[in-house]
């Protein structure tokens, strides 16, 4: 009540006292440096004491580090993450806008920051640890994080005092070893608990956010940037400030040893949607990079396929409605929308044209091509070639990509097999065993240079820029590798004054869809009872997503029962009516 100074921040005279003896501003919760006067005469009589305070942190540790907590380190993996989003060319507004405010509201949500209180069972045990300190029990005073933004310096948020100091003194009488304040009381919480957060988790909020702000990256890249190494994620505590010692559980909540799964990451951004209260998101419109149209576009370049399917494309999709914005905009919480996988959805439109136009049954496909080349030949000899390029050869085009894919498939392989899962940075679960990992690492290290000397093997090159395309096709080439110019005419008929596929046929990959609630999948895709040239195609665009191609299957299936779902119903009818 004495403290009348305005605050320096919103001018309001409203303060309360923390459990460290540090003034702070009810109003925006700022903490200043000023700490209260303690009157304590239980061991001199009238007298008057004045205390300072250490205020929440100790600065230094034994080992020269300094308090910290696990959503610290969460916060400065997302930093650090949408840093080099930034640096890819992504809408600067994406990590102190967007991110940020995604990432305030889920420590709201899970009572980890701006709350009266944070929730859980730990803060009920320390209950008597709180109520003997002699400081004002405001119900108002800030908890475990004050107001931060993803730009402040490395490490330094501050926390409530009250549950910082009763959780450090749990810690240090747990025998689990942890480097962070909270890290064993973090891993001891119920697992039934709603999104605790986690590395995979990570690449969800920055995708939520790189969709909310239709960013030109689907999740699909966003994985492959991650794996090649361009956004960190694996080994990613070696960039933790060195205050921050990271050893015993805290390894095992961020150190990954894993690539990150596509599905896994896919399902917790629509949890975490959901669990945010988050509104609709910005509206999926045809001029959008995630549009099918758009991303059939990028893979029909990508695949080496004729420019020409592009037209083919959009018909489908324009004919079952998955081009319409209330199907593809996410709305979080709405449970009678499917959840759009764009990438995937672009892929599968894809290979829906091809069969409708090559049937891809192992014949009708090469039957086309020789036909094709017999014409290429004709027209080669005369000079001449139709408007629209040579005919597209579809047996020629798989010997091309094929060779290419097999190519690209080793050394991604190979990559995948020489990877270091083991950081630079030397990790340890126990104080006492600190010296023999330093010891035993460096011994590693000196090893590996003096056997790589002898072998003479060569180091490893810089890695490559980023790129949205992994296979490129130049029509520039001579030797006839690409084919977007080549025409479709000698697969197609003018009917009806439209142009139609010679081919009236076609095999569908399910008569009826599974539930996907229970299997998980709307069909089951087992590779020997699938044509190999489907099959091949599956696998081409699974290369490109860096996903199995049973996902690609999937929304195949669901595209063919929207697009022939008039005459599925009449063959199921007539089933029954056969079988009664």
């Amino acid at each position: 009540r004495d403290f009348n100074e305005r605050c320096a921040q919103c001018s309001e005279v409203n303060w309360g006292v923390t459990d460290g003896g540090r003034f702070y501003c009810r109003s925006c919760h700022n903490v200043t440096e000023r700490t209260r006067e303690v009157v304590n005469t239980d061991f001199i009589t009238n007298s008057r004491v004045q205390t300072i305070s250490k205020g929440l942190r100790k600065q230094e540790k034994n080992d020269g580090g300094c308090e910290w907590y696990i959503c610290e380190g969460f916060q400065l993996v997302l930093k650090k993450q949408a840093e080099a989003l930034e640096a890819l060319g992504v809408c600067p507004e994406m990590k102190d806008e967007i991110l940020c405010n995604f990432w305030r509201c889920y420590l709201q949500k899970s009572k980890q920051a701006y709350c009266k209180r944070p929730a859980g069972e730990t803060v009920k045990a320390l209950s008597v640890s709180e109520s003997s300190t002699d400081v004002d029990s405001d119900p108002e005073r800030p908890s475990l994080l004050h107001l931060l933004s993803l730009s402040e310096s490395e490490g330094d948020l501050r926390t409530d005092c009250s549950f910082a100091s009763s959780v450090s003194k749990v810690s240090e009488s747990t025998s689990v070893y942890s480097g962070s304040v909270d890290g064993s009381l973090y891993l001891m919480k119920n697992q039934k608990e709603k999104l605790r957060m986690t590395m995979p988790m990570t690449l969800s909020f920055c995708y939520m956010a790189l969709l909310w702000l239709r960013e030109p990256i689907t999740l699909s890249e966003l994985l492959r940037f991650v794996v090649e190494g361009h956004i960190p994620y694996l080994n990613i505590f070696q960039h933790f400030p060195e205050k921050m010692k990271l050893c015993g559980l805290d390894l095992k909540i961020f150190c990954v040893e894993s690539w990150p799964v596509y599905d896994e990451v896919f399902n917790k951004l629509h949890e975490l949607a959901a669990f945010l209260d988050l509104p609709r998101f910005p509206d999926i419109t045809e001029s959008c990079f995630l549009h099918p149209d758009m991303l059939c576009m990028k893979y029909l370049m990508e695949a080496n396929l004729p420019d020409e399917l592009h037209n083919w494309t959009c018909r489908v999709v324009k004919k079952i409605g998955i081009g319409e914005v209330d199907f593809l905009t996410l709305t979080p919480g709405n449970k009678s929308t499917r959840k759009v996988k764009y990438d995937v959805l672009a892929a599968a439109v894809i290979v829906v044209v091809l069969k409708l136009l090559f049937l891809l049954d192992d014949r009708y496909e090469w039957l086309l091509s020789e036909f094709a080349e017999e014409r290429n030949k004709n027209n080669t000899e005369v000079c001449i070639f139709y408007s629209g390029g040579p005919y597209f050869e579809f047996k020629k085009w798989y010997e091309v990509v094929k060779h290419t894919l097999d190519v690209e498939q080793k050394k991604l392989d190979e990559e995948r097999a020489k990877y270091l899962w083991r950081c630079e940075k030397s990790l340890f679960y126990s104080v006492k065993n600190k010296s023999k990992v330093l010891k035993r690492r460096q011994m590693v290290v000196n090893l590996q240079n003096q056997f790589g000397k002898l072998s003479g093997s060569v180091q490893r090159a810089e890695k490559p820029n980023p790129s949205s395309f992994q296979l490129r096709w130049s029509e520039e080439n001579t030797d006839g590798s690409c084919f977007h110019g080549h025409s479709l005419k000698g697969i197609l008929q003018e009917k009806c004054g439209l142009l139609t596929a010679m081919n009236s046929d076609y095999w569908l990959c399910t008569v009826k869809l599974c539930n996907e609630k229970l299997c998980g999948h709307l069909a089951h895709y087992r590779e020997v009872e699938f044509p190999h040239s489907y099959h091949f195609v599956l696998g081409l665009f699974s290369f490109l997503l860096r996903i199995q191609p049973s996902y690609i299957h999937d929304e195949v299936c669901m595209i063919e029962h929207k697009l022939f779902n008039k005459k599925l119903c009449k063959k199921l009818k007539y089933n029954t009516v056969l079988r009664k």
